[in-house]
């Protein structure tokens, strides 16, 4: 070993970092004794205590200065007498490279970060929200079924390897499930003053945390998730290969109650200075969401949580110049489900979501996530079938407002697979002509099928895993969608920077929101109705005025609907729909009635409409 030279460290930054000169060591200590550092040779397993000196402490904090250490040929550890631990501050974790090895069987250690000198300008895109479509995938079960046919399967390489399918998609950002270093078990707590018995008894079976969402090395990403021997590395090559490509990354913390603020803000602080991630999805109680919506760095970066507490972040009139916060609860998820499935009273809710735009903050609108249904499965089942979870059924939501569309799973029968055809394209079409910012689970636009299991957080298997051979009914799904999705982006009315004011705010004769039923500018709002038209106006940059109708039909019975009047030498046609299709309207100086099929949505667009 070549002689170090141990001097006087400082308090921050914590854990370990490399200078020009050495290596920085520094330590939160909750107790008192011999702590300090313990250096690991790689090749031959010897170690070397560093302590740190009573006089190298500040408050909890503990530190040292390491002079000639070569961090090539070794790999760090804290201890505190006789324990040893690893650094939560770790920039890597080595020892859990392999995926689905159990902890016990594993030796983790801390490991040294890389300079990184190839981001070549790269820097975080910046998408505003009214423009942004997101896609949440798991990173393993994204591209690891044979399928896939990629290089790096279920790995960061893997999702390189799939970028072109998500450009052709038109998905403008990935979100990202817990990519960040986690194992995969974790050993039953021991509990004492058991029966002698008890030792016999047969020990339940420990599984795996395939999503996980558990308390893990935050600033690490997932060693198992990388193709390569460097994580670090390979994460930021996919972030700089996504961003040429015009795509964001989001990324999913869940911090539990234990882990500290402090903490929570200095992981997502490196994560956007290191990493140069968009956005990052928060999950847990204990979030410093107003500290984080106040710190200058995070003012482009995306930030989602449950709850955004606008008064304390933004004050009273405060308007940011980039909306970077969003709020992400399930509220239009389950509502919209409900809707679509034709229950009552949901109309008035419907249309509220639909309008939702909030001034100072983003919102997302998604009818499936990981924690349910896929969207196949949302019209193909009653209930949860999560025998395979190895809790008798009990996990998971009871309820899930799905409709299995008179057959329980799979089925053979024309009328029930039509059915929940057009039942899948209404629910994309409710995610989609919906203010706010749309999420797509992955998989949903090829109708990838969980077999109705609603929680797989435990399933390292095809239950889980994205199945890329896709059927002839999948890949109608995928053109839909893509066409669904390239039809928002291109729409105007889809991107408006603030809420609908259903006044006519251009003064063009129309109103920027308007609702319509059997009669034109009569709505029927009813709780017994599942039917209405929502007109929107817009003036383009050549002085036209745009106008669209988006007839909605959820009830079982077909509806008659008439559209509003235009000016002389203007007319109504067809843009989209999931039902059959609506013969192209002629001459529309007159208020055209037309029928709509049962359960279907379908879009108009003003022609040749001058201001």
């Amino acid at each position: 070993m070549t002689e170090l030279q141990i001097t006087k460290g400082t308090t921050y930054p914590l854990g370990a970092t490399i200078t020009k000169d050495g290596v920085q060591f520094a330590a939160v200590l909750n107790k008192e004794g011999d702590c300090g550092v313990v250096l690991l040779e790689k090749n031959t397993g010897d170690k070397l205590r560093i302590p740190f000196s009573d006089g190298n402490r500040i408050g909890n904090i503990a530190s040292v200065f390491v002079k000639g250490l070569d961090t090539s040929a070794y790999d760090y550890n804290f201890y505190c007498d006789e324990d040893e631990y690893v650094d939560p501050h770790a920039k890597r974790i080595i020892g859990n490279e392999k995926w689905g090895v159990k902890e016990e069987e594993i030796q983790l250690r801390s490991g040294f970060g890389t300079v990184y000198d190839n981001w070549e300008g790269d820097e975080p895109l910046c998408i505003p929200y009214e423009d942004s479509v997101i896609y949440c995938l798991h990173v393993r079960g994204f591209t690891v079924h044979p399928s896939s046919k990629v290089k790096g399967a279920g790995t960061y390489q893997g999702i390189i390897a799939k970028t072109d399918y998500l450009k052709s998609l038109g998905v403008t950002a990935v979100e990202l499930m817990p990519a960040y270093e986690f194992e995969e078990y974790t050993p039953p707590k021991k509990e004492e003053n058991k029966d002698i018995m008890s030792f016999f008894e047969e020990k339940p079976v420990m599984p795996i945390n395939y999503w996980g969402y558990k308390e893990g090395y935050y600033f690490a990403p997932k060693a198992s998730y990388a193709y390569g021997e460097d994580a670090c590395k390979e994460f930021k090559d996919m972030v700089k290969h996504l961003h040429k490509n015009g795509i964001e990354v989001i990324m999913q913390f869940y911090f539990p109650d234990n882990v500290k603020q402090g903490f929570i803000f200095d992981s997502i602080r490196y994560w956007v200075t290191e990493y140069h991630i968009d956005g990052v999805h928060l999950k847990g109680s204990k979030v410093p969401i107003s500290f984080m919506g106040t710190e200058p760095l995070f003012a482009n970066t995306k930030i989602f949580y449950h709850y955004i507490p606008e008064q304390e972040i933004y004050g009273t009139h405060e308007v940011p110049a980039y909306k970077n916060m969003c709020i992400y609860t399930d509220d239009f998820m389950y509502n919209m489900r409900k809707f679509l499935k034709g229950d009552d009273d949901m109309l008035s809710t419907m249309l509220s979501l639909t309008k939702r735009k909030p001034e100072r903050v983003g919102s997302v609108n998604f009818i499936t996530n990981y924690y349910g249904f896929t969207l196949n499965d949302l019209v193909s089942y009653d209930k949860k079938h999560n025998e395979d979870n190895g809790e008798n059924n009990h996990d998971g939501a009871d309820y899930n407002y799905s409709w299995n569309c008179g057959f329980e799973g799979k089925s053979r029968k024309n009328a029930v697979l039509a059915l929940r055809k057009k039942m899948m394209r209404n629910a994309l079409m409710l995610v989609m002509l919906s203010q706010g910012t749309p999420v797509l689970l992955a998989g949903d636009e090829f109708c990838n099928s969980q077999n109705g299991n609603n929680n797989p957080y435990c399933q390292d298997n095809e239950i889980s895993w994205l199945n890329w051979n896709m059927t002839k009914p999948g890949k109608e799904m995928l053109e839909f969608t893509k066409e669904l999705i390239a039809y928002r982006k291109a729409t105007a009315f889809l991107h408006a920077k603030k809420e609908f004011t259903m006044l006519d705010m251009y003064h063009c004769g129309y109103p920027d929101m308007s609702y319509h039923g059997e009669e034109a500018w009569k709505a029927e709002l009813a709780n017994y109705n599942h039917h209405v038209g929502v007109m929107y106006s817009s003036v383009q940059a050549d002085g036209m005025v745009k106008l669209w109708y988006v007839a909605y039909n959820m009830h079982w019975e077909k509806k008659q609907f008439s559209l509003p009047k235009l000016s002389k030498g203007a007319k109504w046609q067809v843009a989209l729909t999931t039902g059959e299709q609506v013969k192209e309207l002629e001459g529309a100086t007159k208020s055209s009635t037309f029928e709509l099929a049962e359960r279907s949505i379908t879009i108009f667009e003003s022609v040749s409409h001058k201001l």
